[in-house]
């Protein structure tokens, strides 16, 4: 149970960080969104993925070195507050609640217009309510009913990713169903570099978008049982892992079949099944999709609650916010979420029968996270440099430091800037980049005017 004064409950064990890490990645961007990224950039796109991931390491470790003295909810909020100033705590709570709310949106959205595969005629909003109902529920069982329900999430989506690179292989080295071996010449043979640096640029902003999620494993810190060794271990592992199945699931399909082909084909993963026979490949596949989908939405309601609840401790939403139900969940921000989410599914049947160019109004606002999404990275990146200056004594044997700190939190960081601005250079995701900007200046400006002179004790 929650105890008096109001702290969340250690219930997730490292069996639960290192799924929720994964899983917090891994989703529909690989499954459906690995296409548009290859046609931007051709087979260059698995520098993309390895360059995004090891930026992405480099920040996790920066987030683990500060987590390792400090397991605290909301880490990276907390520590915005702390090492830089509370406006930029302030931001980071909001981004991450706008970024999970409209992610969480565009999954149950999803979900329904998946769920038609099996059943046309059905109401594309229907499995989207009933979806969000369910892990509404879920969360306000327990955090470890969170913690198992993404597990499970997470094991089918590594099972499937697993499964096709072994298929692949099978099929580049030996061939399968009367059908000679590939080899690994299409990788190179129609050309490596698509569309140029440009393309690989372009592609590489939304190759890092697919990366948005792995620091939900910050936010899970003031729940995670024997957080020190439980974070160390999730972070270490989840990376490569990551990598692994990002690289290893394109290298397949890039070997498979000429990277310009590959829109013409439909899923690639697919199409990588049935090669071998398997005539329900298209079902499965399916299915695996719609459970990336209640994954990403069940990591937003607990993410953003999450983020709520630390709001609230701060006087900086209702107080309300921080109130826990008898299993230590914030059971106020979770229901709140969750009907913002259903709020954001009922908008997008209702506006477009009002106006249909209403429809384009979502893809722009759910395409508007990936900037907020980012301002974590920012934040983890700078906070590490000053948390440093500020505990020289709590860094001597510490065993998870951030490697060649300072001079790797620069380069990232460069590295981001640079992504932002191939995002503005780009007619397809510059909108969406103002639209993060905007929401950004908006939130500061509302920092300023009503919390800035206030004081943030509980």
């Amino acid at each position: 149970m929650a105890d008096k004064n109001n702290n969340l409950e250690r219930k997730l064990s490292a069996r639960h960080m290192k799924m929720i890490a994964l899983g917090g990645t891994i989703g529909v961007g690989l499954f459906m969104g690995a296409k548009s990224t290859i046609d931007w950039t051709g087979p260059s796109v698995l520098l993309a993925y390895g360059i995004a991931g090891l930026f992405l390491y480099l920040i996790m470790r920066a987030l683990g070195e500060m987590l390792y003295v400090h397991p605290i909810t909301g880490s990276f909020s907390q520590f915005a507050s702390m090492y830089m100033h509370p406006v930029f705590g302030f931001l980071t709570s909001w981004s991450n609640i706008f970024q999970y709310l409209v992610v969480g949106m565009s999954e149950v959205i999803a979900i329904g217009t998946y769920m038609q595969f099996w059943w046309p005629s059905l109401p594309n909003w229907l499995p989207g309510i009933i979806a969000i109902i369910f892990l509404c529920i879920a969360n306000l069982i327990s955090v470890s009913a969170f913690g198992e329900l993404e597990y499970w999430f997470a094991l089918v989506k590594v099972v499937t990713i697993v499964a096709m690179i072994i298929v692949g292989l099978v099929l580049i080295i030996f061939g399968f169903n009367g059908i000679g071996p590939t080899g690994i010449s299409n990788i190179w043979k129609f050309g490596f570099f698509a569309h140029g640096f440009k393309g690989f640029f372009f592609a590489l902003a939304i190759v890092i978008a697919s990366y948005q999620g792995i620091e939900l494993i910050g936010v899970t810190a003031g729940e995670a049982e024997d957080p020190k060794h439980t974070l160390v271990k999730a972070i270490q592992d989840t990376i490569g892992r990551i990598l692994i199945f990002y690289i290893g699931a394109i290298f397949v399909i890039l070997s498979i079949y000429p990277w310009d082909k590959i829109n013409s084909i439909g899923s690639p993963f697919v199409e990588t099944f049935s090669q071998i026979g398997i005539t329900s490949a298209a079902a499965i596949i399916n299915f695996v999709v719609v459970t990336a989908a209640l994954s990403g939405s069940n990591s937003g309601i607990y993410s953003a609650s999450r983020m709520s609840y630390l709001l609230a401790q701060h006087h900086q939403i209702p107080k309300v916010f921080k109130k826990l139900n008898k299993h230590g969940v914030p059971f106020v921000a979770v229901i709140s979420i969750s009907a913002g989410i259903l709020l954001g599914l009922v908008l997008n049947v209702v506006l477009p029968m009002i106006n249909p160019s209403a429809n384009q109004i979502f893809v722009y606002v759910y395409s508007s996270s990936v900037l907020p999404g980012m301002v974590p990275w920012f934040i983890i990146l700078i906070s590490q440099i000053r948390f440093r200056k500020q505990h020289p004594e709590e860094l001597k044997g510490h065993p998870f430091k951030m490697p060649l700190s300072p001079y790797t939190n620069y380069i990232t960081l460069i590295f981001l800037l640079i992504t932002l601005v191939f995002m503005f250079i780009n007619n397809s995701t510059r909108v969406p980049l103002i639209i993060g900007i905007i929401f950004l200046i908006i939130m500061t400006i509302i920092y300023f005017m009503k919390y800035n002179n206030k004081s943030e004790n509980n």
